[in-house]
C-alpha cells in the first residue's frame, strides 16, 4: 500500500526557454491523478536499476531534506520549487535538451507484515505468516516515508479536435500535442528517492554533456552523494564472477549461474537484500577451492558486502534463467530448478557435447 501525502508537477519548456513552477499541489482526490502519481512512485521504489547512496556532509540538498522531514524550514511546495529551479538551470546548460516535466511527491510506503504475508501466496507458509502478522500488527510498523522526484520526458502525440466550421457543419481536425506525459509503465531514466527516516538514497541518472564534460546531474550536482551499484548491476557482476569461476574449474556454467540467481531471490524473499559473498558460498558449497577463487575475484571487483533489493525486483531480474544453444534453441526455466535433477538435467559426453533433459512434464503449451 502507498499513501501519497503531497504531489506537485513543474513544467519545463526548453524551446521557449521558460520554466513553469506550480504554486499548487496536484489534486489527489482525482482518481486518475492519484493513480498516476502512485504508479510512478511505486515504479521508483521497486526498480532494480536504482543505484544507492548516502548524502555527503556538505550536501545542501540533504540538509534541506532533513530539516523538511523534521517539519521545519520550507513547505513541500517551496522545496519542490527550489528543486525544479535547480534542475532547470542545470538541464538548460546541457547540450542535448529534452522536453520534460518534474514530478515531486512526499509519500508513505505502508509496508506491513500482513501485506508481505499476502504477497507470499495462498500456501500453508503464507497462511502461517498471515496468522503471525495478525498477532504482531500492533507491535511493528514497517511503513517508510519517502521524498521522490522524477523527470517525466514529454513526447509528441496527435489528437483529434472536434469542432464545426463557419456554417455549423461538423469539422474534425488533427492536432499535434507536445505535452503528453509518459505512460506510468514506461521506464524513467532520471529520478531520486530519499528515505526521510534513514536518509538513504535510491537514484538513477543518465550521462549528459555539459560544457564539454560528461556529468550525472542527480548524484554529482544535486544530491552530492556516494554511489553504489544497483541491484541489477550487482547481480550481473555476481553472474559474471560465477561464470568465470565455473569455467576455470570445469563446472557446468549454466547450472552455476542459475543457482546464483536462485540464491539472490531466496535471500531477497527473507531479507530484501543479498550478500554477494554468501551467494558464492552457496553456489560452490561443495568446492572450497572454487569458493576461495570466487571470493578473491569478488574482492578485486569490490562488490559490496550487502546489496538491498526488494523481493519484486529480485524476482524480475533473477527468478528465471534463460539459455540459448548454438543450434538456436532457447529455454527459460525457474532458476531454482537448476540444482534439482527432478526438473532439468545437464549432461556432457566425452566429446563435450551437452544434452539437456527436461523431466516430469505433465503438459506442454505453445507460446
Amino acid at each position: 500500500m502507498m499513501h501519497i501525502d503531497h504531489a506537485i508537477l513543474h513544467a519545463f519548456d526548453f524551446e521557449s526557454g521558460s520554466v513553469y513552477p506550480s504554486e499548487r499541489e496536484l489534486d489527489l482526490e482525482t482518481r486518475a491523478v492519484k493513480s498516476y502519481v502512485q504508479r510512478n512512485m511505486r515504479k521508483l521504489i521497486s526498480s532494480p536499476e536504482s543505484r544507492h547512496g548516502e548524502f555527503d556532509d556538505q550536501s545542501s540538498f540533504g540538509g534541506a531534506l532533513e530539516e523538511y522531514a523534521r517539519g521545519g524550514g520550507v513547505s513541500f511546495v517551496e522545496l519542490s520549487q527550489q528543486l525544479a529551479q535547480f534542475l532547470w538551470e542545470e538541464l538548460r546548460r546541457c547540450e542535448d535538451l529534452e522536453q520534460c516535466d518534474l514530478l515531486v511527491a512526499d509519500f508513505t510506503d505502508t509496508r506491513d507484515i500482513s501485506s508481505k504475508a499476502k504477497d507470499a501466496g495462498d500456501g500453508q507458509v503464507a497462511q502461517a505468516m498471515v496468522a503471525a502478522a495478525a498477532q504482531l500488527a500492533d507491535e511493528e510498523d514497517l511503513s517508510e516515508r519517502y521524498f521522490g522526484a522524477a523527470l517525466l520526458p514529454r513526447k509528441q502525440a496527435y489528437v483529434h479536435d472536434l469542432g464545426a466550421d463557419g456554417t455549423g457543419a461538423a469539422s474534425n481536425e488533427i492536432l499535434r500535442q507536445d505535452s503528453t506525459l509518459p505512460n506510468p509503465s514506461q521506464k524513467l531514466d532520471t529520478y531520486l528517492l530519499v528515505n526521510l527516516q534513514t536518509g538513504t538514497i535510491d537514484f538513477h541518472d543518465k550521462e549528459r554533456s555539459q560544457a564539454g564534460s560528461t556529468v550525472e546531474l542527480i548524484p554529482e550536482h544535486l544530491l552530492q552523494c556516494s554511489s553504489r551499484a544497483s541491484a541489477k548491476e550487482a547481480v550481473q557482476s555476481v553472474e559474471h564472477i560465477v561464470e568465470k569461476v565455473a569455467e576455470e574449474y570445469g563446472k557446468n556454467v549454466v547450472e552455476a549461474v542459475a543457482q546464483a540467481k536462485h540464491a539472490v531471490t531466496s535471500s531477497a524473499e527473507m531479507e530484501e537484500s543479498f550478500s554477494p559473498m554468501e551467494v558464492g558460498r552457496q553456489v560452490f558449497e561443495e568446492h572450497p577451492e572454487m569458493q576461495e577463487r570466487y571470493e578473491q575475484v569478488a574482492r578485486e571487483e569490490r562488490l559490496p558486502e550487502e546489496v538491498p533489493v526488494r523481493r519484486s525486483a529480485a524476482n524480475r531480474i533473477a527468478k528465471n534463467h534463460k539459455i540459448k544453444t548454438d543450434t538456436g534453441i532457447e529455454i527459460t526455466f525457474p532458476s531454482e530448478y537448476a540444482a534439482d535433477d527432478n526438473y532439468i538435467e545437464f549432461t556432457a559426453d566425452s566429446d563435450g557435447m551437452v544434452s539437456i533433459l527436461i523431466k516430469n512434464v505433465a503438459r506442454i503449451e505453445n507460446k
